[in-house]
């Protein structure tokens, strides 16, 4: 991968309870536009993390969020909190956050986070929402309505490990469900890319979503959704709903390329209904899928070629169901990005509730689920 002389400076570390600081890269000496803190949900709850950040880096901005496991570098973390902090020499970033209503909907509480956005200079948007709360497909589908031409949309929805119960979010203050942050990016000088990929196959025959409500899928082709799944999983239907991560769903919404992998939830026996971590419109083509081991590990490299370009910081986003997939060979797909990238940028991430990237001809962001997404950012020379 492509390298330009370092003009961010990044330091990274882990701040675990009890034990403090372990910082493998020191450079900034408490300084810092922005910091990212991810984490388990007990570790981020409270203020003893927010405190523990905040007094390391007493003028900084600082992200903190749930996660089911962080990482940095190839480095899985359960215990404490991954600490990334980013100084930019030329390029600038700004912060909002916002608390979802559920009766009003994600349009005003967009609306309110682009408040303040000079638009005209904006380069970059990256979003780190609550993972329980918030639609992810409707937050990408606002914020591309809101965001000019040309602007890229990233990020990810907090994780709650593999409890599923809360998802906690924060800017400057103690994580909360419900709440969104932003982090806007300015400057010509700044070079950003995204990439995303899964590694799954499609099998059996194309189908069309003939009924649904927002993430529930209830009939394809006007048979029952759940139906058709285990016809085509044979004995393998026999472990859902659990079994229902290693076969994810593949969604084209329309003519226009954008493609998607929606993970599974939940079953409903008795409507034969299936419900999704994101919407699955009516009208839509689907088919089911599957993947081996290396096929995912395989994906996590297309994910880092497709992101290809001058790098400083890769942030990834992998999702929680390739983590139970994967088990204790997920740090493969860690160290694939590694290799794709060599040792020159900085490495950090989590898994997640749902990842946002760009997808299709159209480079729209979208939320994906079972994949795994990058961003990479540096400044460049001149």
């Amino acid at each position: 991968m492509l390298l330009t002389e370092a003009h961010m400076k990044i330091e990274q570390g882990i701040w675990t309870p009890g034990q403090g600081w372990d910082m493998s890269s020191p450079a900034l000496e408490g300084k810092a536009d922005v910091v990212l803190g991810f984490g388990d949900r007990f570790v981020v709850a409270g203020t003893d993390g927010l405190k523990a950040l905040q007094e390391k880096y007493p003028e900084s901005h600082v992200v903190i969020l749930s996660t089911a496991g962080s990482f940095w570098d190839t480095q899985i973390e359960d215990d404490g909190i991954v600490v990334t902090a980013i100084q930019m020499e030329k390029a600038a970033v700004e912060l909002a956050a916002e608390t979802l209503d559920p009766a009003a909907g994600l349009d005003p509480m967009v609306d309110k986070l682009l408040a303040d956005v000079r638009l005209d200079e904006l380069r970059h948007v990256m979003v780190f929402s609550d993972g329980g709360m918030v639609n992810g497909s409707e937050l990408s589908l606002v914020f591309n309505k809101r965001l000019p031409d040309g602007v890229g949309l990233s990020g990810g929805l907090a994780g709650d490990g593999t409890r599923f119960e809360e998802t906690l979010v924060g800017l400057n203050e103690e994580p909360r469900a419900g709440r969104v942050v932003m982090l806007a990016f300015y400057g010509e000088a700044l070079d950003i890319g995204c990439g995303s990929a899964g590694g799954w196959s499609c099998f059996g025959p194309e189908r069309e979503v003939t009924r649904s409500e927002a993430n529930v899928l209830h009939q394809l082709d006007g048979k029952p959704a759940l139906d058709l799944y285990k016809l085509y999983l044979g004995e393998e239907a026999k472990t859902l709903p659990s079994g229902a991560l290693r076969f994810p769903l593949w969604l084209q919404e329309d003519d226009k390329g954008r493609e998607v992998v929606r993970t599974i939830l939940s079953i409903d026996e008795e409507t034969g209904s299936m419900t999704f971590a994101g919407n699955v419109p009516e009208g839509s083509k689907v088919r089911f899928m599957r993947a081996s081991y290396d096929d995912l590990v395989d994906g996590a490299e297309e994910a880092a070629e497709q992101a290809e370009g001058p790098a400083e910081l890769l942030i990834g986003v992998s999702c929680v169901g390739r983590r139970i997939v994967l088990g204790e060979r997920t740090e493969e797909e860690l160290e694939a990005l590694r290799e794709a990238w060599g040792e020159g940028p900085l490495m950090c991430g989590f898994y997640s509730y749902g990842e946002l990237a760009p997808s299709g001809r159209e480079g729209l962001c979208q939320l994906h689920n079972q994949t795994m997404t990058l961003t990479r950012l540096t400044e460049r020379v001149g």
